[in-house]
């Protein structure tokens, strides 16, 4: 998500304003709000771009039939797809390839699974919740794969999967699981923190999906919690009576508005503040290949 958001940065440093990106490039409204200041031009689709204009593909990823209209506009596009995005549309490929069922385990109309679905849509059947399972029909039982949207829940995933394992004892999956290490690592430390909080404040927009399942993990456990997008959505009613509180974010969700909401709890009297970290985040992606190129030429000119 950090890449994606620093794509959009570099593009409009190295280009200038305007910079077209297709859909937001990360959900949160702060970022797109604030790269939209900075020259950003936020659409739906690539019909709303000039012909031969730049644009930029969110880090949601898009289907080949956008990548088709973009060559089709002579579009100058920099793809800011998530790394583990593209692989699952690798695997989706890959699977459809070998005439096999594929079934994605994702939330319907989000962006991500509508570009995945692209990638094979005659092969592909999406599944949301073990009920889905329970009335999948597919050709061939001995022929099924399953791929996932990489900001689900861990739990609601895994069940997904062990129900697809009983009906189809045959089924693939992917070599290592699909779903975001950042998406997981904040699941994992909300299930740490959540027996040592009475609430949970979570940092994020409503349409972020890692950030809506951070939600539901901690009230799975019985613990409120609140999808904030800053700390003027904090209701002082959900403090009364409140001892210990947990602050997480989702993952595109800027720094500096976590920083403020524990300064604000601090003001209302929550002074002791500990620090929970499961796993060191520590993975770091390239530039795409498009953005990289302009950079290193960038680069050879000032020498």
């Amino acid at each position: 998500m950090v890449r994606a958001i620093d794509v959009v940065k570099f593009a409009l440093g190295l280009y200038g304003a305007p910079i077209y990106v297709r859909k937001e490039i990360v959900h949160n409204k702060h970022v797109v709000d604030e790269l939209r200041a900075a020259g950003a031009i936020f659409i739906e689709e690539l019909d709303e771009v000039p012909a031969g204009a730049r644009v930029i593909f969110s880090a949601h990823g898009v289907s080949p039939l956008v990548r088709t209209q973009a060559v089709e506009r002579d579009l100058k596009v920099i793809d800011a797809t998530c790394p583990l995005v593209t692989k699952v549309h690798l695997e989706a490929v890959k699977f459809a390839r070998k005439n096999f069922t594929i079934v994605l385990i994702g939330h319907k109309d989000h962006d991500e699974v509508i570009g995945t679905l692209g990638e094979a849509p005659e092969s592909t059947v999406l599944v949301s919740n073990v009920e889905d399972v329970n009335r999948l029909k597919v050709k061939d039982p001995e022929r099924v794969s399953f791929i996932t949207q990489t900001t689900l829940s861990l739990d609601e995933t895994q069940d997904i999967v062990t129900r697809l394992r009983e009906r189809f004892p045959k089924i693939q999956g992917p070599a290592a699981q699909d779903i975001c290490y950042a998406t997981e690592n904040r699941q994992l430390a909300v299930k740490a923190v959540v027996p040592m909080c009475e609430l949970l404040l979570v940092v994020g927009s409503q349409n972020s999906s890692n950030s809506r399942r951070l939600v539901e993990v901690c009230v799975k456990e019985g613990v409120a919690s609140h999808l904030i997008d800053d700390l003027s959505e904090v209701r002082s009613e959900w403090l009364e009576g409140v001892d210990k509180i947990a602050v997480t974010a989702g993952a595109s969700a800027p720094e500096n508005l976590v920083q403020e909401l524990i300064e604000s709890l601090r003001g209302r009297g929550y002074g002791e503040l500990e620090e929970v970290e499961i796993k060191e985040e520590d993975v770091r992606f390239n530039l795409p290949s498009e953005l990289n190129r302009t950079v290193q030429l960038h680069t050879i000119a000032r020498v």
